[in-house]
């Protein structure tokens, strides 16, 4: 790779001596864990940083344990230690079946999921994952810790809740407490490697109450609470135009390279339908 220009390079040891470097930076400083978007943005002049932050290093960032009903994700943890981890797929399947479709493989081997959803792009195959659960967004600063709720994570394209002097230090996701049955359905312009042209994840408990989040539809993902609460306590068969109707008030997709607004908005009824009978064939053990 040709470098753009030049940088400081740090590979810090302590989460503490990251935090005074992201303190000292601010807006200058870019963190790196897997490189998979922070190589791209400085090689294409998107992003000019004065300093790098290598974090691999630190042994807080790769933590994936379970605590108190939750599981925590360190920010170093790949899509592939998640595709792997007994722990994830046992208590949390949603997020193993998401992080096969991100990418390639070798971008899964090095790509996090906190750097995913850190990146903010509309289309982030991890968002409705997490969306469904009860996710925190666990972040620091030289002045402390700061939790702050997945859903309110995502502020605009390309742009999230973290401020200039904080660092990911992970995410904490709630186990259900009940049985449940879940499903991730990305639409893709063809197998293999490609973003996201709609996404919708799905989780659904046993006295029928439905969790739903969309991604690639809209400025930012985002769960679908009218559509919900539409669902909540009923048995599902099909899209009615009823359903249709509320599932379409709640997303505004945009027509680009990858699909035309037309082709997503009908879609997702069809993704919402081939979801929630998914999710529902899990939770019933097929």
């Amino acid at each position: 790779m040709v470098v753009a220009h030049d940088f400081l390079y740090q590979k810090p040891s302590t989460l503490l001596d990251a935090l005074k470097l992201r303190a000292q930076y601010g807006e200058k400083c870019s963190l790196l864990a897997g490189g998979t978007d922070l190589v791209v943005n400085i090689k294409e002049r998107r992003i000019s940083p004065d300093i790098v932050i290598d974090i691999k290093g630190i042994p807080e960032f790769s933590i994936l344990e379970e605590r108190d009903g939750s599981i925590f994700i360190g920010s170093a943890i790949t899509f592939t230690e998640l595709i792997e981890s007994p722990l994830i797929k046992s208590r949390v399947p949603i997020i193993a079946e998401s992080a096969h479709t991100v990418a390639s493989v070798g971008v899964r081997n090095r790509a996090t999921l906190v750097g995913n959803i850190c990146s903010a792009v509309p289309s982030l195959d991890s968002a409705p994952a997490l969306l469904v659960y009860k996710t925190d967004v666990v972040v620091e600063s030289v002045d402390g810790k700061r939790i702050i709720p997945i859903d309110k994570w995502f502020v605009a394209p390309k742009k999230t809740a973290l401020q200039n002097n904080e660092i990911v230090l992970g995410v904490l996701v709630e186990i259900p407490n009940s049985e449940n049955g879940t499903a991730y359905m990305k639409l893709g312009r063809y197998s293999g490697e490609d973003l996201a042209q709609a996404g919708v994840g799905i989780m659904i408990s046993k006295n029928l109450e439905y969790k739903i989040a969309f991604c690639a539809v809209g400025p930012v993902p985002r769960r679908a609470l009218k559509v919900e609460a539409f669902l909540n306590g009923k048995e599902f068969s099909s899209i009615t135009n009823e359903l249709s109707e509320i599932i379409q008030s709640e997303i505004s997709p945009i027509t680009d390279i990858r699909a035309s607004k037309e082709y997503r908005r009908h879609m997702v009824d069809v993704l919402v339908e081939r979801g929630i009978k998914l999710a529902l064939s899990r939770l019933q053990g097929e």
